[in-house]
C-alpha cells in the first residue's frame, strides 16, 4: 500500500518587492539618460560636422557658379564698395565670399558668411560685419569654430607665422601673411581690441589692410579666444 501524501498547504503568492521595483526604474531612467547624453555628444562632435560640411560644399559651388555668370548690375541696395566689392548692403548668413589656407590643404575651403551669430558659424567662417570688408583698409575679422559644426578652424592653431590666407571674392583674390602664429595670443572674449581698425598697434586709426582670425582656444566651451593677425601682400584681380 501506498503511504498517503500530506495535503499540501497552500503557497502565499509572492509579493514584489517595492524597493527592488524602485531601484530598477532608477537604474532603467540612468540608462536613458546616459544614451541620450551619448547621443547628443555623438551628433555635436559627427552629425553637425557632416551637415555642415554639406553645406559648405553647396555654398561654395553656389557662389562659383554665380561668378562664372556676369556680374548684375549694381542697384541702390546692391551697390558695392569700391575697393573691396563687398555689398554696401550687408545681409546677415549671405556669402560674401571663399577662405582658402594652402598649409591646410589643396581641398581646404570655406565660404565665409557675414555675420557671427550661432546660425551662421555652422555654415561656414563668419565675418564680423562691423568690420571691413577684403583687402580694404583696416581690419577685416573673421572667426570660425575649432570644433563641431564643420570645424574650420581645427587646425588654426598649427599654423606658423609667415603662412599664407587667401579671400576669394566676385573680383579678386586677396592674399594675407600671417604677422603672428594663432597659438601665441590668446584673449578673453570681452576684448574688443582684436576688432579694432588696427589691432597690431591698438588703434582706432586704420593704416594698411589686416586680417583678423578669431577662433576658440580649447577644445570645450571656454570664453577663451586665439587670434592670428595677417597683413595684405597681394591682390589678383580676376
Amino acid at each position: 500500500m501506498t503511504v498517503q501524501e500530506a495535503p499540501r498547504r497552500a503557497e502565499r503568492p509572492t509579493r514584489r518587492q517595492p524597493r527592488n521595483t524602485a531601484l530598477t526604474v532608477f537604474g532603467v531612467g540612468l540608462l536613458v539618460i546616459g544614451l541620450a547624453c551619448l547621443g547628443y555628444v555623438g551628433y555635436q562632435f559627427f552629425g553637425t560636422n557632416i551637415a555642415s560640411q554639406q553645406a559648405y560644399e553647396e555654398t561654395t559651388e553656389r557662389l562659383e557658379r554665380e561668378w562664372a555668370e556676369p556680374a548684375p548690375d549694381a542697384g541702390e541696395d546692391e551697390e558695392e564698395d569700391q575697393q573691396g566689392g563687398t555689398p554696401a548692403v550687408r545681409i546677415p548668413g549671405d556669402a560674401i565670399g571663399l577662405l582658402r589656407i594652402p598649409d591646410l590643404g589643396p581641398d581646404y575651403v570655406v565660404p565665409i558668411l557675414t555675420g557671427t551669430d550661432v546660425d551662421t558659424l555652422t555654415r561656414g567662417v563668419g565675418w564680423y560685419d562691423s568690420s571691413v570688408g577684403p583687402g580694404e583698409l583696416g581690419n577685416f575679422a573673421v572667426a570660425g569654430h575649432r570644433v563641431t559644426h564643420g570645424e574650420p578652424f581645427r587646425q588654426l592653431l598649427e599654423l606658423d607665422e609667415g603662412a599664407e590666407i587667401e579671400v576669394e571674392t566676385r573680383d579678386a583674390i586677396y592674399t594675407y601673411r600671417l604677422l603672428t602664429a594663432p597659438r601665441d595670443l590668446t584673449v578673453n572674449d570681452t576684448e574688443t581690441w582684436v576688432l579694432q581698425p588696427d589691432p597690431v598697434n591698438r588703434s582706432n586709426e586704420a593704416t594698411r589692410e589686416i586680417m583678423t582670425l578669431t577662433t576658440c582656444q580649447d577644445f570645450f566651451h571656454s570664453p577663451d579666444r586665439s587670434v592670428a593677425f595677417a597683413e595684405l601682400v597681394e591682390t589678383s584681380n580676376k
